[in-house]
């Protein structure tokens, strides 16, 4: 026999708002002429527990910079790269119902229900760029996702994440035929 309508309903509409998939956000300053910046370096590593992880991480910051014309330096760069992870532990509930439901909408009669709990990891990464000789933050990207327990996942996922952040990354100079003047956005991925 078919599960009720409405308990049918209820479980798609609590998992549809339960599931976590990724998230980018970015925001620059939009007075800034990023133009004039050239070279980057690095003032804060990446937290995380992992050292491994860490070094993907900012290789990937890296290479997103490295293909949009900035070269990276130890002293003395144009801009400054501060990056952080933080996680969160959070469960998703699932409850499944057997049973032929009874009356109408489920009321009544008999059946069984079954709760599952799932906990899982959330990661929120930023990535902060400063102008290095203002001290002021120039641009910023956030990318929230759940983390695979897996290292080559996470790594996948991270630079998935990583190029979404830059994808709109606002250097006019050298995007100058392809964009106009109209630059990068606040975007949401």
């Amino acid at each position: 026999m078919r599960p009720p309508r409405l308990t049918v309903i209820f479980v798609l509409l609590l998992t549809a708002t339960l599931t976590f998939a990724d998230k980018v956000t970015t925001d620059f300053d939009h007075s800034v002429d990023f133009s004039k910046y050239r070279t980057f370096m690095w003032i804060q590593n990446p937290n995380v527990q992992e050292p491994l992880m860490q070094d993907r991480i900012m290789k990937a910051v890296n290479a997103q910079l490295n293909m949009r014309g900035l070269q990276e330096v130890s002293e003395g760069g144009d801009l400054a790269i501060g990056a952080n992870l933080t996680t969160e532990e959070k469960q998703r509930w699932d409850t499944y119902y057997t049973g032929d439901g009874g009356w109408g909408w489920g009321w009544g009669g008999g059946g069984w229900a079954t709760t599952t709990v799932e906990t899982y990891e959330v990661g929120t990464l930023s990535v902060d760029l400063f102008d290095a000789r203002t001290k002021k933050m120039v641009w910023q990207g956030v990318g929230v996702d759940t983390l695979s327990h897996k290292p080559e996942k996470r790594v996948k996922d991270f630079n998935k994440q990583i190029g979404k952040m830059f994808r709109e990354f606002p250097v006019y100079g050298i995007y100058q035929g392809a964009q106009g003047a109209q630059g990068a956005r606040c975007t949401s991925h």
